[in-house]
């Protein structure tokens, strides 16, 4: 450690001697933050111009912080900005290289603020963003689904309970059960953006600030909907990043059950649909394989989301008001999870339109495993038989048929008959596939006509968002 004092620092007027150069690699965020660059411009942008409106800043010294910030977002794009991590944090590279580029005025623009609403002003409008183009990819999978099961609402596969055999569904009715699970998480994602939508601009460290600042301007500029009502609480409050992770905790869950599905229906056990070969790989040593790689990672992704919730959660849970240190470990696991979510839905939505249902398979899968053995308990009771009794009946048959290899649309009439007399020739219908899902014709019944009615509604909403 050095005793010469570090001139370098923009706070360091209170203290004598630098920062050591372990301590200054270990507490600096630069190397993450920086990809928040652009909105702590449009930030200071905003309350520069704040400023301007009530008088701390004279119209020269704005536009030498207009032209001087839209300077440094252009190094900044370009590539050519020096980032320093003895300057710290995004904030104080982007102030440091303002007020060599325009001289004093750029030692003006922190006026009336802090570097604790800053931050929590820019994770804001960073996540705003994100949570913008993670929904317009919702709504691209949303569509690949919907659009998926329109195409398929006649096609038959077994619906499974316990991953046994159950009943016979269409399937387009198992993409939509996909769509449901998606439309639930897309709602909890704009609640969270509506949460989030208030700017803490003006809470400056925690108590407010004593200049004559106006909050609705800087909010309105920022897109807010209105500026947040406690400076404490303000500058403290990381609930909007640990909303978004449940949210994401939630959305990867349900891509990761839909990408056990699609590796169990790509294999050969299965056969129920096939990948388009750009998502898939191969193996180094057998040849044959086509292994379905996409699922399978999005499948593993859910597990580091769910650390980045616990992560965020532990890190808030005896934080003191108000701003912390403690605070800057915020980022990594948010800007981590967001990537995450980008890209797993990415990933689902260019490869969903693609995906070719094998429809014999399917059909011969539903043929096997008594899957109208529900049908032919409801044809006994609409023939006056109670219920208990006819699943008794029907549980007889099926252990014939499980015995002689027989399905029960197999057995011959007079074989059901042994099991109950009052079984008719016009059990056939109800014994066969088409008549299972057909039967059921009512709302959020797999029948072919309610299937593409659902699917009819649900691309309506996609398409009003």
């Amino acid at each position: 450690m050095t005793n010469e004092k570090d001139t370098s620092k923009l706070w360091g007027g209170r203290f004598t001697e630098a920062t050591d150069a372990f301590v200054q690699r270990f507490t600096a965020s630069v190397t993450f933050d920086q990809r928040m660059a652009a909105e702590d411009i449009a930030g200071s942008l905003a309350h520069a111009r704040m400023l301007h409106s009530v008088g701390v800043l004279n119209e020269k010294e704005l536009q030498e912080i207009e032209d001087g910030l839209a300077r440094v977002q252009q190094e900044i794009s370009e590539g050519s900005f020096q980032w320093s991590i003895e300057l710290e944090d995004v904030h104080m590279n982007i102030e440091a290289r303002l007020t060599q580029l325009i001289g004093s005025t750029g030692k003006k623009l922190h006026t009336g603020r802090s570097r604790n609403d800053q931050v929590a002003t820019d994770i804001r409008l960073h996540l705003r963003a994100a949570i913008d183009s993670i929904a317009g990819e919702m709504t691209r999978l949303q569509k690949g689904i919907v659009g998926l099961a329109a195409d398929n609402t006649t096609t038959i596969m077994p619906g499974f309970t316990h991953l046994q055999t159950a009943q016979p569904v269409v399937f387009g009715h198992h993409l939509l059960a996909w769509n449901e699970m998606l439309e639930r998480d897309f709602g909890r994602l704009q609640d969270c953006r509506a949460r989030l939508n208030q700017s803490p601009l003006g809470a400056a460290a925690l108590a407010g600030t004593t200049y004559p600042i106006d909050r609705e301007h800087t909010a309105a500029a920022l897109g807010f909907d209105k500026p947040t009502e406690n400076s404490l609480d303000s500058v403290s409050d990381r609930d909007f990043a640990i909303e978004f992770c449940s949210f994401a905790a939630l959305l990867l869950t349900h891509l990761s059950r839909m990408s056990e599905e699609l590796v169990l229906w790509t294999s050969a056990q299965f056969d129920f649909v096939e990948l388009p070969d750009r998502f898939c790989t191969g193996s180094s040593i057998m040849p044959q394989k086509k292994n379905p790689d996409v699922p399978e990672l999005v499948r593993g992704k859910v597990g580091r989301v769910n650390g980045h919730l616990i992560a965020l959660l532990t890190l808030m849970k005896s934080q003191p008001l108000a701003y912390n240190k403690d605070n800057q470990e915020d980022k990594e696991p948010l800007f981590d999870t967001i990537d995450t979510v980008f890209d797993c839905l990415r990933a689902f939505a260019d490869m969903m339109p693609a995906i070719k249902p094998r429809t014999e398979a399917m059909r011969r899968a539903a043929l096997r495993g008594f899957s109208t053995a529900t049908d032919l308990a409801d044809y006994l009771v609409r023939r006056g038989l109670p219920f208990r009794d006819a699943h008794e009946v029907v549980g007889k048959a099926v252990a014939h048929g499980v015995a002689s290899g027989q399905d029960l649309a197999e057995m011959s009439l007079s074989t059901l008959q042994g099991f109950c007399a009052d079984i008719r020739e016009d059990v056939f219908e109800v014994l066969t596939l088409e008549g299972s899902v057909a039967a059921r014709n009512h709302l959020g019944g797999t029948a072919p006509a309610q299937v593409a009615a659902a699917a009819k509604r649900a691309g309506a909403r996609l398409a009003s968002r």
